[in-house]
């Protein structure tokens, strides 16, 4: 199964949540919730504008919450509490862990940790100032690598599959 845009959106802000400090189940979400809500402005929801913090704001508190709303630096997405996990929303659903897992790990099989150990460290290779801008982290984290990600989960998922059928 090819690994797209979609899914490479979704790892690298999944990663990016937990590397800024958000649980593993959020940080899921975060990231299902972003390469969602990417997919439909591509698709022509441009107009809606999203509400941001000044930059002196997120470099204080990297992580803000207000009723309903969260901001993972100066990037907002709507919340909500669901067994006392943080989960994200768009389209009046709440993207889970598990449909994360679903959705995007699931395209991976058995590649999903090589993929997920390469998305962190790809994070880890940028400084907090980039991680807490969305632009900065589109344009220099995202955009640069996002097809050559692509092609290359592509390749290790059909290796896995290969090796996995030929044990």
């Amino acid at each position: 199964m090819a690994i797209g845009r979609f899914q490479v959106m979704a790892m690298l802000q999944a990663a990016r949540a937990y590397r800024l400090g958000l649980p593993l189940k959020s940080s899921f979400s975060w990231g299902l919730n972003r390469a969602i809500f990417y997919a439909a402005a591509k698709r022509g929801f441009r107009r809606l504008k999203m509400p941001r913090r000044p930059k002196e704001d997120t470099l204080k508190r990297p992580m803000l919450e207000k009723r309903g709303v969260f901001y993972l630096g100066d990037e907002m997405a709507y919340k909500a509490e669901i067994n006392e996990v943080l989960y994200f929303i768009i389209g009046g659903k709440p993207q889970t862990a598990e449909d994360f897992k679903r959705e995007i790990a699931r395209r991976f099989g058995e590649a999903f940790d090589d993929a997920w150990r390469e998305a962190l460290e790809i994070v880890d290779g940028y400084d907090k100032e980039t991680l807490l801008s969305q632009r900065r982290f589109y344009e220099e984290v995202y955009k640069p690598r996002r097809d050559i990600l692509a092609e290359g989960w592509t390749r290790l998922v059909k290796e896995r599959r290969g090796s996995s059928t030929s044990s």
